[in-house]
């Protein structure tokens, strides 16, 4: 059985090393917008930003690949607006979201999903991380060191710091954003002073379609928004949330692909650590890289296990994170990272539409369990399912074969995974109108007010999230 969100009165207060996986954060734990802002921006800049902007570069014309970066980023950051005004405003972490939503039991079939994917985002940023170990090392002792060292290592270590949860996590953003952007600003110069601008605006063959770009853009972070109620639910308020949601992603996702896309095509090279040993800014960048990377994947362990204790709840977060870290390991060292544009591509395809489906039940329906806390939560929500399952159907017809499990049969806005997480989110909205009728009307409108009333005196004034819903739709979760 698990637990219940914690009522001011029953939350830990003091003890540092909660993290209320099952509960919600209480008021006078809460950050502003700013540092959890830092947060998102420290888990976008990482090496799999630099993959997609080398890649970028090589396929696109320089113009339309910076458009396409803009352009995703801020889809991403107004996607993200709506995904972390529910985190802030419900309290709840991604994987007690998907229980209230698709019901006790259909609720572990998607955390066990996310779950999947942010370990495998861990084995592929591990990846990523080992391979610019190893170069670096190379580069300064003239050492070859086989690659499955520094997988293990590396890998290790951020197990370790996963372990303490939200806060390290804080802590890391607040000394790697200043350091990262600093880096990064530095290299861009260096590149034009030492190389010129001649190959910035060079003829390429177009290896992508333009939104298809944007599509792979938003995918590199799209699992991230969806999951971004996990970071939300410690922000001071919705409002800081939204903030911190937008400025956050779109910062963190476009930034190091700008970058590297500007980097490789005015150096003429595809590795983003040979490029700043090229500058002279070996040393540097291995240790503020490093600290990107160590972020990032601190943030998809973290993540994993929030979703992991919501299946296996006789185990800790921290049992569950040293499980999952070991898993995703064993991932890299069998090479997932090589499959990194086919992973994204799948990623944008079925984890999306989740995203869609609990933003319908939060927003487009009156009697949301999301908003009135009094609604019983039902074993398996099969209409939850449908409407996930027509967002990914959705998202694979819009996909371009060769790209993950793409069949290009027709196209919507051109971006796929937008088109999954639209597609999903009309699909609930119709279906919970077509389920209303008169006898749940009287109940909707109840929902309504009362979610009304929670957005008045919980969201507006926004101290805390309506900590008396939170508990009744748990005791819902655990009946």
């Amino acid at each position: 059985m698990t637990t219940s969100p914690s009522t001011p009165a029953e939350a830990p207060q003091s003890s540092g090393r909660s993290d209320y996986e099952q509960g919600v954060v209480p008021a006078e734990e809460r950050k502003g917008w700013l540092p959890i802002a830092g947060i998102w921006i420290a888990i976008g800049i990482d090496l799999s930003g630099t993959i997609m902007g080398v890649q970028l570069g090589a396929g696109l014309p320089f113009g339309e690949a910076l458009a396409a970066t803009i352009i995703g980023s801020i889809l991403l950051g107004v996607l993200a607006m709506a995904c972390t005004y529910v985190g802030a405003a419900t309290g709840f972490t991604s994987s007690v979201i998907a229980r209230t939503v698709f019901g006790r039991a259909g609720g572990r079939v998607i955390s066990i999903a996310m779950a999947i994917s942010s370990l495998g985002w861990f084995g592929v940023q591990t990846g990523f991380f080992a391979d610019n170990a190893r170069i670096a090392v190379d580069e300064l002792l003239h050492v070859d060191v086989p690659v499955q060292v520094f997988t293990v290592i590396g890998g290790a270590l951020m197990v370790l710091t996963a372990l303490w949860g939200y806060r390290s996590i804080e802590r890391l953003s607040s000394w790697a954003v200043p350091l990262l952007i600093a880096l990064l600003g530095l290299a861009v110069v260096l590149a034009f002073v030492q190389f010129g601008s001649g190959q910035l605006f060079a003829e390429v063959t177009p290896q992508f379609t333009f939104g298809g770009a944007v599509s792979l853009v938003m995918g590199i972070f799209v699992f991230g928004v969806v999951i971004s109620p996990d970071i939300a639910r410690w922000a001071r308020t919705p409002k800081h949330a939204m903030a911190a949601g937008f400025i956050g992603f779109f910062i963190g996702n476009s930034l190091i692909v700008i970058v590297a896309l500007v980097l490789s095509r005015v150096m003429g090279a595809q590795d983003l650590m040979r490029m700043f040993f090229m500058l002279g800014l070996g040393v540097i960048a291995v240790v503020v890289l490093t600290l990107a990377q160590w972020t990032t994947n601190t943030n998809n362990l973290y993540s994993a296990a929030l979703n992991l204790s919501t299946i296996f709840t006789r185990m800790s977060r921290r049992t569950l994170t040293v499980i999952g870290g070991i898993v995703a390991i064993a991932a890299a060292l069998f090479g997932i990272y090589d499959a990194f544009i086919p992973f994204i591509s799948v990623m944008g395809t079925f984890i999306a539409p989740y995203g869609g489906v609990y933003l319908a039940e939060f927003f487009a329906r009156r009697s949301s369990r999301l908003r009135a806390g009094s609604a019983a939560v039902p074993a398996v929500d099969p209409w939850a399912f449908v409407s996930w399952a027509i967002g990914g159907l959705v998202g694979v017809c819009t996909t371009q074969p060769g790209n993950g499990l793409g069949l290009g049969l027709f196209s919507l806005t051109t971006i796929p995974a937008l088109d999954a997480i639209l597609a999903a989110f009309v699909a609930h909205a119709l279906i919970g109108l077509v389920r209303r009728d008169r006898g749940t009307a009287a109940t909707d409108d109840a929902g309504d007010a009362e979610a009304r009333t929670a957005e008045t005196t919980g969201i507006t004034e926004a101290t805390a999230p309506d900590l008396h819903a939170a508990a009744e739709i748990a005791k819902g979760i655990d009946r």
